[in-house]
């Protein structure tokens, strides 16, 4: 993976975009959870949300590392 990614001109870190990327990912995870009805299921929700965005920025990562040549 690349340490920088150019937008237009502007460079900035991979992870801030990997980061965007799991952010997204994690909201539209818990709207589905709370439209779904099992966010209730969840005993600290702020506590797996957080951990939700972890793993999945872990994906993203390891996905975009093994995708750059």
């Amino acid at each position: 993976m690349n340490a920088e990614i150019s937008l237009m001109g502007v460079y900035v870190p991979s992870l801030l975009v990997c980061a965007l990327l799991a952010a997204m990912a994690a909201t539209a995870l818990a709207l589905t959870l709370r439209a779904l009805g099992l966010h209730r299921f969840i005993w600290h929700r702020s506590l797996f949300n957080a951990s939700a965005f972890v793993c999945l920025l872990g994906a993203v990562m390891q996905f975009l590392s093994e995708r750059s040549p």
